[in-house]
């Protein structure tokens, strides 16, 4: 159900985004659900894309809440969500962790960015975040996910993130990241983090990547372009901070082109 519920155990809400074409070469918003902490505002977009932004009107999420975001774009049309701010995850009186699930379906001659900002792991916070993707073998994404281990001078919350691109029925990319108090070991090790306070992933898929793909290479000392199997592109980045992070994947997604 969208909207809010407010249960002993913590804050569930559901965001829902539907997209599609208007006939008239621009894209209709049909489905702009949400409420509470996950408040939507459609913003000025250009002739053929459609904005969206998801406005945090409540703090969160604390421990026990669980947030879900669902955008849906159908063939023909194009749709940019961002975030008015960062997503801060903190501590809350009911017990357990949080969960923040974010899914998101692209149909065949669809475009979607997905670009909200940084999420930032608050001492004492326990949060899953899970983003799975579902494309058309010719749909279009740019798909950025930032997460800061703390805020300034403050040691992080544990965070584990999740994310599941599928092109086709075919999964091209699953992979998860747990780091904070209680992670697996390693984490913020030379395999891992390696002591940087940011870490984020892009996820660029174009139908023309299959003929040309992007070629692997290293950007600057944390970051590298890796291509998927399959019309895609993983940008992986470390840094000290969330400025720096967000540099590093913005000059990424311009050498990509």
């Amino acid at each position: 159900m969208d909207g809010v519920s407010a249960t002993a155990t913590g804050v569930h809400a559901t965001a829902r985004i539907a997209a599609r074409p208007d006939g008239r070469g621009g894209t209709a918003l049909p489905l702009l659900a949400g409420g509470g902490p996950l408040a939507l505002r459609r913003t000025r977009g250009s002739a053929d894309e459609a904005r969206v932004v998801l406005v945090g009107a409540m703090s969160g999420p604390l421990g026990g809440d669980h947030f879900v975001v669902e955008a849906g774009v159908e063939k023909g049309a194009r749709l940019h969500v961002g975030s008015a701010a960062a997503t801060l995850a903190l501590p809350g009186q009911a017990k357990g962790g949080a969960r923040y699930d974010v899914r998101l379906s692209v149909a065949d001659g669809g475009e979607l960015h997905w670009l909200p900002e940084q999420l930032i792991a608050a001492r004492d916070s326990d949060l899953y975040v899970r983003t799975r993707a579902d494309l058309g073998p010719a749909a279009r994404l740019v798909l950025r996910e930032e997460q800061v281990l703390g805020r300034a001078g403050e040691e992080p919350g544990r965070l584990t993130s999740r994310l599941s691109v599928r092109i086709a029925g075919r999964t091209v990319l699953d992979q998860e990241l747990s780091c904070g108090p209680g992670a697996p070991g390693g984490w913020n090790g030379p395999a891992g983090l390696g002591g940087h306070r940011a870490v984020g992933q892009l996820v660029v898929v174009r139908p023309e990547f299959a003929e040309r793909p992007a070629a692997v290479r290293v950007l600057g000392e944390g970051a590298a372009v890796l291509p998927l199997a399959g019309p895609a592109v993983l940008v992986t980045a470390v840094a000290a901070d969330a400025l720096r992070l967000r540099r590093t994947l913005d000059e990424a997604l311009a050498s990509i082109g």
